[in-house]
């Protein structure tokens, strides 16, 4: 009897413990459950640091179709358009500011201080835009706003794009570089001669060598320069023989 009571209470004991060890795996597993969803959110919020946020009423708005270089999403956003963690952008057409002139300071006002760099891109589409532009250059003005100007959708969209291409880059990258050799330079200086283009220039440069050889060399010559051509050769020639104005 004694032996037949024995394993009964091992099995009890065992059957006792395994709840237990299933209730410890269900903790963990709410625990897992409840951390997920807060990994998940972080993730989405960093992920949009690297493209434009566009508000949703700029739905159907053509610059749009001019952003290309850099992912853009709609979100639920104050400004138009979030192009850096500090840097926003106002889309304003004149046509429409002609139509409803308070319409951008009630958009100023909402957008308060939340950026550092507040642009306001302002579409030109207007024959007579310059009552328009002073209007909204005093404005700009007043509440500390950096004003662009595009004359059409495509400029509009580039514009908006080259803010967030250079969003982290120094303001080096935007500023002309200079010539680093005497070749460049002289076919810099060619081409600021009008309808002369760059590739006059080097044509010119690879048959003359110089630029004194250029000057000195006749009309008849530049014409049989390839590519240039008589009314070409015309101004070059006239403008290293006139006199300078004093």
């Amino acid at each position: 009897m004694l032996k037949l009571d024995s394993p009964t209470e091992s099995k009890q004991v065992k059957l006792s413990e395994e709840p237990i060890a299933s209730s410890s795996q269900s903790v963990k597993r709410e625990e897992v459950k409840t951390t997920l969803p807060s990994v998940g959110t972080t993730t989405a919020s960093t992920n949009k640091s690297h493209c434009i946020l566009v508000h949703p009423k700029q739905r159907g708005n053509p610059l749009l179709r001019s952003i290309v270089n850099v992912p853009w999403e709609y979100d639920d956003i104050v400004p138009d358009y979030i192009v850096g963690r500090t840097s926003c952008v106002l889309y304003l057409s004149l046509k429409y500011h002609n139509l409803n002139p308070d319409y951008i300071h009630g958009r100023i006002k909402k957008l308060g201080n939340m950026f550092q760099l507040r642009v306001l891109l302002a579409q030109v589409d207007l024959k007579e835009p310059h009552a328009a532009l002073k209007n909204i250059t005093r404005v700009c003005l007043l509440t500390d706003l950096t004003l662009m100007l595009a004359w059409s959708p495509e400029e509009a969209g580039k514009i908006i794009e080259s803010y967030k291409m250079y969003e982290n880059r120094s303001s080096d990258w935007i500023k002309e570089r200079p010539a680093d050799d005497s070749y460049t330079k002289l076919v810099t200086a060619l081409s600021s001669i009008k309808s002369v283009n760059k590739t006059d220039s080097m044509t010119l440069l690879q048959n003359y060598g110089t630029l004194e050889n250029i000057m000195k060399s006749s009309e008849e010559r530049l014409v049989s320069c390839p590519g240039l051509g008589p009314r070409k050769a015309k101004k070059l020639y006239k403008l290293f023989h006139e006199p300078f104005c004093t």
